[in-house]
């Protein structure tokens, strides 16, 4: 492939450098410029025409989902990875429904950098199956984590009962509430959790160390 001429645009220098010192590990990519707003990105591409862009999400003024559905109207060739900090899937569907070729999130090791967009601006290195699990396991396990962190003291009162193999009228009357009371903190619990069922909830409770392996009911107030 030809030297894919990239243009990168972040709002913070140090994360500007940083990207340019990843894409100079390898030599099939030229950084052409770097600039700090959405604004300046319109511009840019307009005057020098990159292959890539790599665009922070979150900028002020225009955003990074912004500014790719703009460039993306006028100069549709170009290939967009929006690069962020934040693991929230639903940015990941938001900035391809906006027109962008991939999404990497700034903790990522440098080799996987270059081998995803090698995949995204090259026909000739596909993306292969183990990077794509690997990128998407990282917004799957820490969107769930988030959700986990988002349990209220209660929530995660009925989560270790579930775990420990309780009933809903076990739980109610262990936690001295109703059992309608139960069901609804359930239906929370999977909503936030994203799960179906107790037993992936039994499973979770047990990663995350929310749970023993033991029967431990917690007492009655």
């Amino acid at each position: 492939m030809n030297r894919c001429r990239v243009l990168i645009v972040d709002d913070h220098a140090h994360a500007r450098e940083a990207m340019g010192e990843i894409l100079s590990l390898d030599e099939r990519f030229e950084v052409i410029g770097a600039v700090g707003s959405g604004a300046e990105a319109m511009v840019w591409t307009g005057q020098w025409m990159p292959d890539l862009i790599l665009i922070d999400i979150e900028m002020p003024g225009m955003d990074g989902l912004e500014t790719t559905r703009r460039i993306k109207l006028e100069y549709p060739y170009v290939k967009i990875v929006i690069v962020t900090v934040s693991d929230e899937i639903s940015y990941l569907f938001e900035a391809l429904k906006q027109g962008a070729q991939g999404y990497l999130l700034k903790n990522l090791a440098p080799s996987t950098w270059i081998e995803y967009l090698l995949a995204i601006v090259s026909e000739e290195v596909p993306l292969s199956r183990e990077l794509a699990f690997q990128i998407l396991k990282e917004f799957a396990v820490t969107s769930v984590k988030e959700e986990g962190e988002a349990l209220t003291a209660r929530e995660k009162e009925i989560l270790g009962c579930v775990s420990s193999g309780s009933t809903n009228r076990e739980i109610a009357a262990t936690l001295g509430i109703s059992e309608h009371t139960v069901k609804n903190h359930l239906k929370n619990i999977l909503q936030k959790l994203q799960l179906q069922n107790r037993t992936q909830l039994t499973r979770y409770a047990l990663e995350q160390g929310l749970a023993s392996r033991e029967r431990d009911f917690p007492r009655k107030r």
